[in-house]
């Protein structure tokens, strides 16, 4: 016969606490004194016991758990937006499943939803799902799903960053310094977020008739940005340079100083996202703040919004990005 599986009322004894206490330890519940909720744990851990969470689940109609689609986490934005959702997610007493994917092919993506919908989660936030006919995408019926950054018509409610905003206020800060002309680093093709970028950009620069240069592309890492200087460099008729990132910046900076180029005497450079090492580069770094938090806050009010059965409209909230200007930008000599 197999041992008999501990009970909350076990824990409560031995903690000395209710079985009220002990069921708001169990949840999560931040209305516990952290010397109350370090006994109960412990008495959890002494006893075996483990809260039932299907069964509570059953009770409450929730499993207080939200699944993360991600692609390419490794890349700034995604990591970024994904840490932002999960402390929004922990602040409304929700845990996250994530799920990190190799493409955002229709089957990819609808696969991953299905997997997570099975793994208990009451909603689902798919991180940049850069898919080009959302109509295709498959989602389980009845699951809340929001979308950060992706061209889903209408279909599905999204919220992203302001990229054409933030752009625009990169080249149009080149311009307005007394440059005849701005050239750009851009993201790679595929990405939603860079083609943003890259079409704001050629828009400014035809409403202010000046030149369009060919853009450079990269890949969004250092390492590209670095080849793209050097080659920008070469050219050697630029002076001033919009980066669709602060990887890309970063290397194209480097690439510059390797070759005698000083920033921003002799080139003016702008990034984008401003990541935290941005205002300890050398010169620190004039780039375009991109609101992770913000995004991160909004994605898990309104899939919680939609788990409460909260209408929540189709289409785009779009969130400002903010220049930032530091020494890296100045009239050109």
């Amino acid at each position: 016969m197999s041992p008999a599986r501990a009970s909350m009322t076990d824990v409560a004894r031995l903690a000395g606490v209710s079985g009220q206490t002990v069921s708001r330890v169990a949840n999560g519940s931040l209305n516990v004194s952290p010397d109350t909720r370090q006994r109960v744990l412990e008495a959890m851990e002494s006893v075996g016991y483990t809260p039932n969470t299907a069964a509570r689940a059953l009770r409450s109609g929730s499993f207080e758990t939200l699944g993360v689609i991600a692609h390419r986490l490794a890349r700034t934005g995604e990591s970024s937006i994904v840490e932002a959702v999960v402390q929004a997610a922990r602040g409304s007493g929700h845990t996250v499943t994530l799920l990190d994917i190799d493409s955002t092919e229709h089957a990819e993506v609808a696969e991953a939803a299905s997997r997570l919908s099975h793994q208990a989660i009451d909603g689902l936030i798919i991180i940049r799902a850069e898919i080009e006919d959302a109509g295709r995408l498959a989602l389980p019926a009845g699951l809340p799903v929001v979308v950060a950054d992706a061209t889903f018509g209408g279909r599905l409610p999204m919220v992203g960053s302001d990229h054409a905003g933030g752009a625009r206020q990169a080249v149009e800060h080149l311009l307005d310094l007394g440059h005849r002309t701005v050239h750009h680093l851009a993201g790679p093709e595929d990405s939603i977020p860079a083609r943003a970028r890259l079409a704001a950009w050629q828009d400014v620069l035809r409403e202010r008739g000046a030149r369009i240069p060919e853009p450079l592309l990269g890949d969004w890492t250092a390492a590209s940005g670095h080849a793209a200087g050097r080659a920008l460099v070469a050219a050697g008729e630029a002076t001033a340079v919009f980066c669709a990132n602060d990887e890309m910046a970063t290397g194209l900076m480097l690439a510059c100083a390797e070759a005698g180029v000083r920033i921003p005497d002799d080139l003016s450079v702008v990034g984008f996202d401003d990541i935290a090492l941005a205002g300890y580069l050398a010169p620190p770094l004039t780039t375009v703040h991109q609101p992770f938090a913000e995004v991160g806050r909004r994605l898990v009010e309104q899939v919680l919004a939609l788990i409460d059965g909260e209408t929540v409209p189709a289409g785009t909230e779009l969130i400002p990005c903010e220049l930032v200007v530091r020494a890296s930008t100045a009239p050109p000599r």
